[in-house]
């Protein structure tokens, strides 16, 4: 059973400082995603040291094969307890989901993870156990499409204590507030949901949080797929396995490239017809193919996407109107894996030398987009023809 786990998480700072006191170490495998949520003691750049440290340390460890027990007195070790209030320098929480759904939980003094299945709340039973003279909690679940994990700081717990709220907002008062959210029961942006937390969070602290406060969501749903062919295939007589991986492709498909376009217009039978009606002066026009998603220019559109991805890591952030580099972004950004069907024919108008040289190296503009989508956490594959 093919899974996708998708993961965001965002934090406010405590009022007047300028660095948060908890950090999230976020590790992605070809077979699991690990993430740990730590809280420093405190606030401001000691914290912040302190929790930077404690996340970085576990997730190596983690990722390294270490044990449990070994990573607790690795960090018992560098994180002394504090002396005046006999509490840890940092708390922390661990969840490493596997493809197959085998998820493993690890607790150490942070609030309880929010789990839901279907948009209801579900109680888990945690065994507790003493690792290294420290109280940990460890909790063994399988997931599946459609489950939600939240994990939270107490900063979110706390939330409005003393000001909207007395005792500030409970464990049982974020459930329910989560629970109201459709989100979780569509399961399909961790990172949306994780600031639609966070803003709830902040108004209970009337702009003015007295807290750090961090929320890291990991939704598991099936991968959105898309394919991406970019330029005709080297050898002509290979135009038909073109077409045909692009046809029997799942999820969206996308053409970039006039020639490519026309390659499999022609083995369809039907013509592309340009959208000038939406046509934009600062790119070259999209077309319409049936059975096509999108269909753009080469690589000036190409060029144009990999500035985008550069700075907007999610599609709500792209520009407004109607541009064929913005549609592509949107679908690289929507998708969890893409693969990009690369036609290694070399265009003759690229080779001007009084045109930038990036115009004439395809392959190098589509390994630029790929590395920045491998740093966005999708998982991507590069097919040459």
């Amino acid at each position: 059973m093919s899974m996708y786990i998708d993961t965001g998480w965002a934090s406010l700072n405590k009022h007047g400082e300028e660095l948060c006191g908890d950090n999230v170490e976020l590790v992605r495998t070809e077979d699991s995603v690990m993430a740990v949520l730590a809280d420093g003691l405190g606030s401001g750049v000691k914290a912040n040291i302190l929790s930077k440290m404690t996340a970085k340390i576990i997730a190596t460890m983690l990722e390294k094969g270490a044990s449990l027990e070994e990573v607790v007195d690795t960090v018992s070790k560098t994180l002394p307890v504090c002396q005046k209030r006999n509490i840890a320098y940092s708390t922390f929480t661990i969840v490493q989901v596997k493809q197959s759904g085998e998820t493993y939980i690890v607790e150490f003094d942070n609030p309880r993870v929010f789990y839901f299945r279907e948009g209801d709340l579900v109680k888990t039973d945690a065994r507790e156990s003493e690792v290294c003279g420290k109280r940990i909690k460890e909790t063994h679940l399988w997931l599946q499409p459609g489950d939600v994990l939240v994990v939270v700081s107490d900063g979110i717990i706390h939330a409005g204590v003393g000001e909207v709220l007395n005792l500030g907002w409970q464990w049982d008062n974020v459930a329910e507030y989560l629970q109201q959210i459709a989100l979780v029961k569509e399961g399909d942006d961790a990172p949306r949901l994780s600031r639609w937390l966070l803003d709830a969070c902040d108004q209970l602290y009337a702009g003015k949080p007295g807290d750090d406060a961090t929320v890291l969501s990991l939704l598991i749903r099936r991968p959105r797929l898309a394919t991406v062919a970019v330029g005709p295939p080297k050898n002509r007589e290979d135009d038909p396995v073109l077409v045909r991986e692009i046809l029997a492709a799942p999820g969206k498909k996308v053409i970039c490239g006039g020639t490519t376009g026309t390659i499999v217009a022609r083995a369809l039978g039907r013509e592309i017809e340009a959208d000038l009606e939406h046509f934009n002066p600062a790119l070259p026009p999209t077309g319409r193919l049936e059975g096509i998603d999108l269909v753009t220019e080469g690589i000036i559109t190409l060029s144009k996407v990999a500035e985008y991805l550069k700075t907007i890591h999610a599609s709500k952030d792209l520009p407004q109107g109607f541009n064929g580099a913005v549609d592509l972004a949107k679908v690289l950004l929507e998708s969890d894996e893409i693969r990009f069907l690369v036609g290694r024919a070399i265009n003759p108008a690229h080779q001007n030398p009084s045109l930038p040289i990036h115009f004439g190296l395809k392959m190098q503009m589509v390994a630029e987009i790929t590395e920045i989508l491998k740093g966005l956490g999708k998982q991507v594959e590069v097919q040459y023809l």
